[in-house]
């Protein structure tokens, strides 16, 4: 399974007013698709486990959880980092 394909199952899996079969649009807002505030630090938990990644702390903001796209990119920051030669300590840091 790629990495794009585990990030939409884990955010899927807490997006109770998507549907399973609803394209899920960068623009789509979190919020609008049920994610409240105890579902993000689940989320969070999720995606870092599933991914093997850790979010550093300056990415956990209101606007990194606001969309599917800020979201999005903000986990595959962390993933692209994670291939860098100096930035492997973010993936699989847990």
């Amino acid at each position: 399974m790629t990495d794009q394909m585990t990030f939409e199952r884990v955010l899927r899996a807490h997006l109770p007013l998507s549907e399973a079969d609803q394209e899920l649009r960068d623009q789509d807002r979190l919020m609008d698709l049920g994610l409240d505030s105890l579902s993000t630090v689940a989320l969070l938990v999720d995606l870092e486990s599933e991914l093997a990644i850790s979010l550093p702390d300056e990415l956990l903001t209101a606007d990194t959880f606001d969309s599917v796209g800020s979201l999005r990119q903000a986990v595959f920051q962390v993933l692209g980092a994670a291939d860098q030669p100096d930035g492997g300590a973010q993936r699989g840091a847990l």
